[in-house]
C-alpha cells in the first residue's frame, strides 16, 4: 500500500537528455518522460494506444513525442495529434498525462489525480544547485519491495550490525533509541551520540565528539539528513537541544534520498551525500561517496535477502522492537493517507 497523491524521484535531472525520452515504471504504471529544447518537461503513460508499443522507443519532436511503431504523434496531455494514412483522429483517444516537475536536481511525478497535484509538497530535498554543500550521487535498483526499503531507512539500529564494515558505527545505534515526532507527511528522528569514537573516514581527525544526527522521512519515502561533530561535552551543555551549525569542528553533511517502488518487488534508490562547504571539499565528498557505495551495496543485499524469506513465508508477520517506533509511525500514516484516497476516489465513482 502506497500514497498515490505524492511526488515521487524519477530521475536524476543530470540523467535527463533534451529530446531524448526516458522510461520507468512508478507504482506499476510504464511512464515516459522527455524534455525539450527548452527544458519543458512532459511525463506520459509509456504505451501507445494503437498496439500498446512503449512511446519510450520513440521520437521526440518538440513538445511532441511520435510512437516509431506506426507514426502516432502524442501532444503533451496525451491527445493523439496525428496518425499517419489517416485525417480523423478518434476524440476519446488518449493516454494519461502525469505532472512532472525538476527540483533539488531530481524529476518528481504525481501519481495521484492531476488536479491535486501541489508543488508545496514536493519534500525539501537538497540538490546540486545548493552553494551550501559539495555533492555525489548515485543510485541502486533493489529487486525488493520498497516497504522494506522505507523500513530500513526508518531504523537506524541496523548501521550496528549490516554497517560494522563500512560506516562502523560502533554499539551506540544498537543499544540507544532516538527522539521520533510526527511531522504531517512523515516522521522527524533525531539524536546525540556523545563523546562519539572518532569516525575517521569523516572528520579526517580520529577524535572523539558529540555527534548529532538528524533526519526527515517523508511520504512518499525521501530522507532528508543533516548533522555534524561537536565538541565532547556540548551536548549536555545545550540540555541536548539541536545544535547551532557554527559551532560544528566538523562532519557537517547532508544527504538526500529517495525511494520509489517501480513495480510490486522492484524498487529504484536515489542518494546524495556531501559535506558542507565549510567542512570539507571534493576530496571529501568522494570519500564519502565511496563509503556510501560500499555501506548501501550492503543494506540492497540484506534487503533483497529479506525479501527472499518474505516470499517464502506462509502469512509473514514481523515482531516489533523498541526501535520500530519511528517505523510503526510512518507505515501508519501511509495506511491512513492512502486510505483516504481510496475513499475519496469511491465517493466521486
Amino acid at each position: 500500500m502506497y500514497v498515490r497523491n505524492a511526488w515521487y524521484v524519477a530521475s536524476w535531472t543530470q540523467d535527463l537528455e533534451a529530446g531524448k525520452p526516458f522510461a520507468i515504471d512508478i507504482l506499476g504504471e510504464p511512464i515516459v518522460i522527455w524534455r525539450n529544447e527548452q527544458g519543458v518537461l512532459t511525463a506520459l503513460e509509456d504505451r501507445c494506444v494503437h498496439r500498446l508499443a512503449p512511446l519510450s522507443l520513440g521520437r521526440c519532436e518538440g513538445d511532441k513525442i511520435r510512437c516509431m511503431y506506426h507514426g502516432f504523434l502524442y501532444e503533451r496531455d496525451g491527445r493523439i495529434a496525428e496518425i499517419p494514412g489517416q485525417d480523423k483522429v478518434p476524440e476519446t483517444a488518449r493516454i494519461k498525462s502525469y505532472p512532472v516537475v525538476d527540483r533539488h536536481s531530481w524529476i518528481w511525478v504525481w501519481m495521484g489525480a492531476p488536479e491535486l497535484a501541489d508543488e508545496t509538497l514536493i519534500p525539501p530535498a537538497v540538490g546540486f544547485d545548493n552553494p551550501d554543500y559539495i555533492l555525489g550521487r548515485g543510485q541502486l535498483d533493489y529487486d525488493a519491495e520498497a516497504r522494506l526499503i522505507n523500513d530500513n531507512l526508518c531504523d537506524f539500529s541496523h548501521l550496528t550490525f549490516v554497517h560494522a564494515e563500512s560506516f562502523g558505527p560502533g554499539e551506540q545505534f544498537a543499544i540507544s533509541t532516538p527522539t521520533v515526532a510526527p511531522l504531517d507527511r512523515g516522521v522527524r528522528f533525531s539524536r546525540w551520540i556523545e563523546a562519539s569514537p572518532g569516525r575517521k573516514r569523516a572528520a579526517g581527525n580520529g577524535a572523539p565528539s558529540d555527534t548529532w544526527r538528524t533526519y526527515d522521512y517523508l511520504i512518499p519515502g525521501v530522507l532528508v539528513m543533516t548533522g555534524g561533530d561537536y565538541p565532547v561535552g556540548y551536548a549536555k551543555a545545550r540540555d541536548y537541544a539541536p545544535p547551532h551549525i557554527d559551532d560544528a569542528i566538523g562532519g557537517v553533511t547532508f544527504t538526500s534520498q529517495a525511494v520509489t517502488p517501480m513495480t510490486e518487488k522492484t524498487s529504484r534508490y536515489f542518494f546524495s551525500w556531501g559535506p558542507h562547504v565549510r567542512h570539507g571539499d571534493e576530496k571529501l565528498r568522494d570519500l564519502l561517496m565511496n563509503l556510501a557505495a560500499k555501506a548501501f551495496a550492503e543494506d540492497k543485499t540484506i534487503i533483497e535477502a529479506q525479501q527472499k524469506i518474505i516470499d517464502k513465508t506462509d502469512a509473514p508477520r514481523v515482531l516489533p522492537s523498541a526501535h520500530d517506533r519511528g517505523v510503526t509511525m510512518f507505515n501508519r500514516l501511509v495506511e491512513r493517507l492512502a486510505k483516504e484516497e481510496q475513499q475519496r476516489d469511491a465517493s466521486a465513482a
